[in-house]
């Protein structure tokens, strides 16, 4: 399991607290992707602030987070 989360907000609008929501929720829904060893690859949110996309890598050491805008 991965010692760090790192967390890339790369959107226009999306506040910190309703990325961390984001995230909050991907992480609840467990390891579903890459043989139950990553969380889910791609999770669209639509908020009160507009859509989004959280996509994850893993690393060696650490599981990533990237916030997107939803095009």
């Amino acid at each position: 399991m991965a010692e760090r989360i790192i967390i890339e907000n790369r959107t226009k609008k999306a506040s910190w607290a309703v990325s961390l929501e984001m995230i909050l929720t991907v992480i609840e829904s467990g390891r579903i992707s890459n043989n139950d060893k990553q969380y889910c690859y791609a999770t669209t949110f639509n908020t009160h602030e507009g859509k989004f996309i959280v996509s994850t890598d893993l690393n060696k050491k650490s599981d990533r987070f990237v916030i997107s805008d939803y095009k």
